[in-house]
């Protein structure tokens, strides 16, 4: 007899199931790219090829064209052909790396908020980190730390540069979109318009009635990302070659994919822009919060990769008869503050629609997410004279998002566990529960990429720093954003101030300077968070400025030790410069006594002002003794003034995970699609949805499918119009990668009217 264990997910638009099957499905081959399919491509060389080598090579390839020349961010050119020709350039001897462009893009682009008319003033965190009482600090020449003399590149959608706060900063730019010479935002294109570069642009330089990190910095803007605030790796290249041609001193780059690994074109264009002496910031992504969620170009070693932290901010928690723990509300954008604080009722509505909102006023509405946006539910509970609304997730863990305009009602999100609880609690009937506000700062942001970093095994991000409920500049006023896109121009802006403090800083020795001064930050438990989650911490900009002591590099990876080696002993290199006016004394703590973990490490020195010595340390490492797969900590260097921490990181072998993990299945947000959602924690060499029919297993198609996958969150949104005919299907989900498969089995019900109706 078939077992089955069924959860039904009200209503009926998804239902999961635990399957045991009495055969083993046999599963088709995942389509064939057709050859003739055109790409576009990044070919790097061993040398700088002249355009008429170029062609010469390229006569063999009746198909492929030459686009774009690369002269400064890397050494080749990009080509547009066929994927079968594309294939035989990898033949050629001067062909070091081929890589078919991917797509890069920044979050919270999508939809056009309507915007603040003036400039609230959210400072908060610009106070946190430090950037008021710098601005009192004098530098070499008599002028405060405004960024005065700095340029910043900021690669990205493009900057409003008629915005009023803008237009004293704004010192021209490229259009790698459009190629030409004006930057401005997407602006008139509906859903297409984009916002982002211009938010980016206020947290740095913002120069009227907001004021950035760095007011008085010129900033250059490259518009790589075009409509709806994606792009790809030949404009992001593009824009980075011409920051390099203008000789930038700060590059931003809010912007990235889901590929974890060091050695993308665009990871290796930033660190020639580092050696090229420009200080490039990059956000980690927002992925999180699982490992090896960072993502290109958060990636690149010599870039200063920026994870998102909170700044102080009233955090409400909920309090519900038969819940023990306290139910934490991620507010929505776009959302009114939740100023809710003693105790109310609670009521279900189903999926917010109209005629779901019935017995609503003066209480809190809990709905599911789906079928309708989260700005139709919140309108809907507005209408029926609710005082609240709490959307829970339809797929696993709780989600962030943006009302497409501001409304004077509180929305908030939770996960789908702990609406089902709520759900369950409530039984049809009305609940009163408690609201609570409770003062969070420095929690690290559930969305924000963790590393390390694939093959190089390095600590990313290199940094945190406030990346939630960022008020900014936008086209036509303000608004407050969250993702590490926010976090990463904090940064950026710190980099000016410090860069206009100490001119002759290399980039290496900026980075330095914010690692090494930088909080160590813990979360709601007091749990100090893994290097490969914050970093070296939050940044602490008056300290980083006046810091008198440099260690660079700011963290250290001892690689990967393997179970055959028994024994190993990996080192690393430090330098320590003594950047004060006085003789120093430099010591190593001794770490704490590990089982299996020795150290080597230097005998304490004295250095003289301006002087630097670099040192070698060791980690000896018997690997069967050790129980992690990851390993991290940090070292600590006392200056006879501060204790410095140098964060570490190791790994032995690679964990003998699955292929693939945690797949969901429910409708889109708009109710004209349905979205899937699958973590991939090695990635892939081959991925693919397939469904059968749950009684006869004959295959039907494929949902989705893809070859080439990288480590982390893979999901995507489905038309309706693309899906199966209404009805209920076996999802087999399965994952192929070096000679082993993972698969999932789940059913899933699709319901084609039921979705759409809702609206």
């Amino acid at each position: 007899m078939l077992k089955r264990t069924i959860l039904i997910i009200f209503p009926i638009f998804l239902i999961l199931a635990a399957f045991q099957q009495p055969q083993k499905l046999q599963l088709p081959p995942i389509p064939q790219e057709d050859p003739q399919t055109e790409k576009v491509a990044i070919v790097l060389t061993k040398h700088q090829p002249k355009e008429q080598e170029i062609h010469s090579q390229l006569k063999k390839l009746k198909n492929t064209k030459l686009r774009r020349i690369f002269t400064h961010a890397v050494t080749g050119y990009s080509v547009k052909g066929p994927v079968s020709e594309l294939q035989k350039l990898k033949e050629l001897n001067d062909i070091q790396f081929l890589s078919e462009v991917k797509t890069y893009k920044v979050e919270n682009s999508a939809h056009l908020p309507t915007p603040y008319k003036r400039s609230d003033s959210f400072i908060d965190h610009f106070e946190l980190i430090g950037t008021e009482a710098v601005h009192g600090i004098l530098d070499e020449k008599g002028n405060r730390l405004t960024g005065k003399g700095i340029t910043i590149g900021v690669i990205d959608t493009g900057i409003d540069y008629d915005h009023p706060d803008l237009r004293r900063s704004f010192s021209g730019g490229h259009d790698l979109v459009d190629g030409d010479d004006d930057p401005m935002e997407t602006k008139g294109a509906g859903f297409r318009s984009t916002l982002h570069g211009t938010h980016v642009a206020g947290v740095i330089a913002a120069n009227g009635r907001m004021r950035g990190i760095a007011p008085d910095a010129k900033l250059v803007a490259y518009r790589a990302l075009g409509p709806g605030g994606s792009g790809t790796t030949e404009q992001v290249i593009a824009a980075i070659d011409e920051a390099i041609k203008d000789k930038v001193d700060i590059l931003n780059l809010s912007l990235g994919n889901d590929v974890n690994g060091p050695d993308l074109p665009i990871s290796l264009a930033l660190n020639k822009a580092v050696d090229e002496g420009i200080v490039a910031v990059t956000s980690s992504g927002n992925s999180g919060p699982n490992r090896w969620t960072v993502g290109s170009p958060g990636t690149a070693s010599k870039a200063i990769s920026v994870g998102a932290s909170t700044p102080p901010m009233n955090v409400p928690y909920l309090n519900a008869p038969g819940i023990s723990k306290e139910i934490r509300l991620e507010l929505l954008q776009g959302s009114d503050n939740w100023n809710i604080t003693q105790s109310e009722n609670l009521v279900f509505a189903g999926l917010g629609a109209k005629e779901e909102m019935k017995g609503v006023r003066d209480k809190i509405v809990l709905v599911e997410r789906g079928a309708l946006t989260f700005t139709e539910k919140a309108k809907n509970a507005l209408e029926a004279r609710a005082i609240g609304v709490i959307i829970y997730n339809n797929t696993k863990g709780t989600f962030f998002g943006n009302l497409e305009e501001r409304l004077p009602i509180p929305v908030a999100a939770i996960s789908k566990e702990e609406g089902l609880a709520l759900k369950t609690q409530l039984d049809k009937n009305s609940m009163l529960i408690h609201m609570n506000l409770i003062e969070e700062k420095d929690i690290l942001a559930d969305f924000s990429s963790r590393g390390p970093v694939t093959v190089t095994w390095e600590i990313k991000p290199d940094i945190v720093a406030p990346g939630v409920a960022i008020n900014s500049t936008i086209p036509g006023g303000y608004l407050p954003l969250q993702g590490t896109s926010m976090a990463a121009p904090h940064i950026a802006g710190a980099a000016a101030l410090i860069k206009q403090a100490h001119p002759n800083w290399t980039p290496a020795e900026i980075k330095a300077a914010i690692m090494n001064t930088a909080k160590d930050i813990t979360d709601r438990d007091g749990k100090r968070y893994r290097t490969f989650e914050q970093g070296a911490g939050r940044i602490q900009l008056e300290a980083a400025i006046n810091t008198e002591s440099l260690i660079i590099p700011g963290s250290l990876q001892f690689g990967k030790f393997q179970l055959a080696d028994n024994m190993h002993r990996h080192s690393a290199k430090l330098t320590v410069k003594n950047t004060g006016t006085a003789i120093k004394t430099y010591s190593f703590s001794i770490p704490k006594k590990e089982k299996g973990i020795e150290w080597e490490l230097p005998m304490s020195f004295s250095l003289k002002p301006n002087e630097a010595k670099v040192m070698e340390l060791a980690m000896i490492a018997n690997p069967a003794l050790l129980k992690d797969k990851i390993h991290d900590g940090g070292l600590f260097i006392d200056d006879g003034k501060n204790k410095i921490r140098i964060p570490y990181i190791y790994v032995v072998e690679e964990p003998d995970y699955p292929r693939v993990m945690g797949f969901d299945f429910a409708p889109a947000d708009n109710g004209e699609a349905y979205r899937y959602e699958v973590y991939l924690p090695g990635g892939a060499e081959e991925f693919g949805i397939a469904l059968f029919d749950p009684d006869q297993y004959r295959f039907v198609g494929f949902l989705d499918w893809g070859r080439k996958l990288e480590k982390g969150m893979v999901g995507k949104e489905i038309p309706l119009e693309n899906l199966p005919d209404e009805g209920m299907y076996l999802a087999k989900v399965f994952a192929r990668k070096k000679g082993r498969e993972s698969t999932i089995d789940a059913m899933i019900f699709i319901s084609k009217n039921t979705a759409a109706g809702q609206r």
